[in-house]
């Protein structure tokens, strides 16, 4: 996906000559889940042209039911074989745009989103890099958090099943033109990440979606079940996507300053300082789910404070040590959001905090280099360092008053997130569950 850049003659040619098929139209509803439909290759050369028409009021956060047709039009430079599937007759897939039947961009796609954002970037001289990383859980079904192994950080089981599904995910995100730097069993049972070598931001996006749907897929051909929720074990680390991210200014890393002491630049300051001033704000985005708050929690390396530091990994956003001669690399690194996030809105929120910080010479306060778990709360008062949202409703009553945000997603996704949200949250605290039972029914 983020090698070869494909025109239409040169998709219909590798269609042609690979034996493709099917072709899936991919784009992310509001949430971030992966929809689409799926066309043969008799009907590409149109769609590639026209694109294709479809109800947009079935989809999450999309259009209403008296202005639903919508237009998706594939975008060639993410054309890619699926390698998991048939050769014979074989699988492509292509992100979409999602357009008006007037052809103009959908106010409410979020690749559109971030693609505006990056614009405003772009009118400031920048442009935003990202390299996630990405945890996910490997279980026996979707039904139950039946593990694979008792594995622990960077432990080698090299007969585990879910070691196998890992190697078969690298060796096909690769074949797909998509580099991975590395990737390692993670602290808990049966959890596993991949590491996506840093690109622009929405070539990221795009290939977070494919990722996590390569992942599920082929753990589903071994009769596995991969999932990216952000805690599905009680007592136990959940998911997380670490976030490294830096602007670029006529080719140089505009993060770097040599003279500096920690090697950051004043841009690089303002910008970290933007992304905890917003921190609660960008929480909901980053953390959209009830399950996201089981993992915000102290003592299971998930950031709550909000502060930074150089080596610090309880802070909320650390900067990865310097290496001299590698100033490209320097940059900042936001831990607290998780992989079950919609990376198209997550990645334009961070950035919208990070302009905000640099745009209004935002200053930043001292790093903290101490283990925050472990402040007091007279310490935490002192230290002047608050905490991110501890659940879903919190996040929400939050980030409905942001400016930010209404600015970021425009009026029309920031109202249906809000909305969506909030039935979220509704329907999660009229259920009677499981603690709930245990806990107070042989008692009460």
């Amino acid at each position: 996906m983020n090698g070869m850049r494909l025109n239409k003659s040169e998709v219909l040619k590798r269609v042609r000559e690979n034996d493709v098929k099917f072709i899936r139209l991919w784009f992310a509803d509001i949430t971030g889940q992966m929809k689409g439909l799926t066309i043969t290759r008799e009907e590409l050369s149109e769609a590639l042209e026209d694109g294709m028409g479809f109800d947009g009021s079935s989809i999450k956060g999309f259009a209403r039911i008296d202005e639903s047709d919508m237009i998706a039009i594939p975008d060639v430079s993410t054309f890619s074989i699926l390698p998991y599937r048939p050769k014979e007759k074989a699988v492509a897939g292509m992100l979409c745009d999602i357009l008006n039947p007037d052809r103009t961009p959908y106010q409410g796609d979020p690749r559109y989103i971030l693609k505006r954002t990056l614009e405003k970037a772009l009118e400031l001289g920048y442009t935003f890099n990202v390299g996630p990383e990405l945890e996910f859980f490997i279980f026996k079904n979707d039904r139950a958090t039946e593990i694979l192994d008792e594995g622990g950080y960077f432990d080698i089981t090299t007969l585990d099943a879910g070691n196998e599904v890992r190697r078969e995910v690298i060796l096909t995100l690769e074949e797909m033109g998509i580099h991975v730097e590395y990737c390692h069993h993670e602290v808990a049972p049966s959890q596993h990440e991949i590491d996506l070598r840093f690109t622009d931001a929405l070539t990221m996006a795009d290939i977070v979606m494919v990722y996590r749907m390569v992942v599920k897929e082929i753990a589903q051909k071994h009769n596995l079940y991969a999932t990216f929720m952000p805690k599905p074990i009680y007592g136990v680390n959940g998911s997380g996507m670490h976030v490294h991210q830096s602007l670029f200014k006529n080719g140089k890393n505009a993060f770097f300053d040599p003279k500096d002491p920690c090697h950051l630049s004043k841009d690089a300051k303002n910008y970290i300082a933007g992304i905890l001033t917003h921190a609660k704000e960008i929480t909901l985005i980053c953390n959209q789910w009830v399950n996201s708050y089981k993992r915000l929690v102290p003592g299971y390396e998930a950031p709550v404070y909000i502060c930074w530091a150089l080596r610090n990994r309880s802070s909320l956003v650390r900067v990865p040590m310097y290496k001299p001669g590698q100033e490209k690399a320097t940059r900042i690194e936001f831990r607290s959001p998780d992989p079950a996030c919609n990376p198209y809105l997550a990645f334009a929120a961070m950035l919208s905090a990070g302009l905000k910080g640099i745009q209004n010479n935002y200053q930043l306060r001292e790093p903290l280099e101490r283990d925050v778990y472990n402040l007091t709360e007279d310490e935490m008062k002192k230290l002047n360092v608050e905490c991110l949202p501890g659940s879903l409703i919190e996040a929400i009553e939050i980030s409905e008053n942001s400016s930010l945000l209404q600015e970021t997603l425009g009026n029309h996704t920031f109202s249906n997130l809000i909305m969506s949200k909030k039935i979220e949250w509704d329907e999660y605290r009229k259920r009677v569950h499981d603690y709930e039972i245990a806990t107070y029914l042989p008692v009460l």
